[in-house]
């Protein structure tokens, strides 16, 4: 990832560069996503670097969300810049201008090759972090746009038909846009503590039911802390107290092992116990309180 910083940021500044002399909107606006990839590593490489510290007594889950929040402010600034870039070109089809091709071609090419090593750095980690996924949806939108613009550049050299660079510069910006959505929404979910897309929440509690001696399954959460780190919570009710060991056993083995979840809290109660806390189901209590509300 360090390695992939500073080839995009090395060469964001000769894409502007570029882009300027040849007066192009398309590859101003690739140089822009260029711009938003290298804002991605390096936050992203600030985030790792602070989920690496120690938890505190006050950040009991150490500072793993940094991590979250970072690949949240990637994609506020992907979804920023497309509305910029948006404006910018349907401000240009209204007056179309002279473009130098060859330039625009030249640095385009070279954009591309900068943005498929990027790629090849990062797409190894990208399933097992959302910072380095943000960092390589960066990174494949401003290669996908490196392409358009290698397009466009080529349309003009060939036909003088300048309006293909804005066009262009709005497909990237709508690229960008997708890209930039879909991980706020990814990241806005792992925040609301929702339980992760790949896990059935169902599914987990028929198997904990169908453990011997388990009577059911309560105040079940499950949900992401930082990328690869889910966590689990549930109130177990078990047939008698001198079950209750065997049933934590065996319950965390079946998490770890069909789930894939290292972080495991399981309150065992009893019938009795249970009704002795009624406050222990925060589903029933959250409901009263709502329906108190509406009344």
């Amino acid at each position: 990832m360090v390695a992939a910083f500073f080839l995009t940021a090395g060469f964001m500044v000769a894409e502007l560069v570029g882009g300027l002399l040849a007066n192009s909107l398309a590859l101003v606006a690739d140089a822009g996503h260029m711009v938003s990839d290298a804002a991605a590593l390096g936050l992203g490489l600030i985030a790792m670097w602070m989920a690496s510290h120690p938890h505190t007594e006050r950040r009991t889950f150490g500072f793993h969300r940094a991590e979250i929040l970072a690949a949240l402010a990637n994609g506020a600034l992907l979804m920023a810049l497309s509305v910029l870039l948006m404006w910018q070109a349907f401000a240009r089809l209204q007056e179309p201008q002279q473009i130098e091709s060859g330039l625009m071609l030249v640095v385009a090419v070279l954009g591309l090759v900068v943005n498929i090593v990027s790629m090849h750095i990062l797409g190894g980690h990208r399933h097992d972090n959302l910072n380095v996924k943000s960092a390589f949806l960066h990174v494949f939108g401003d290669a996908v746009g490196s392409a358009g613009v290698i397009v466009a550049g080529l349309v003009i050299r060939f036909t003088g038909w300048t309006p293909i660079d804005s066009i262009v510069g709005v497909f990237i910006a709508i690229l960008i846009l997708w890209s930039g959505f879909g991980l706020v929404r990814e990241t806005v979910s792992v925040l609301l503590e929702s339980s992760p897309r790949h896990l059935d929440a169902d599914a987990l509690r028929r198997d904990l039911l169908g453990l011997e001696g388990v009577r059911d399954v309560h105040d079940l959460h499950i949900w992401t802390v930082t990328s690869g780190f889910i966590s689990l919570s549930c109130h177990c009710e078990v047939a008698s107290s001198q079950v209750a060991d065997d049933v934590l056993r065996r319950a965390t083995a079946l998490l770890r092992e069909r789930y894939g979840i290292r972080h495991i809290t399981i309150q065992p109660e009893t019938s009795r116990i249970h009704e002795e806390l009624e406050h222990c189901c925060l589903d029933h209590h959250e409901g009263s309180s709502w329906k108190a509300f509406l009344n």
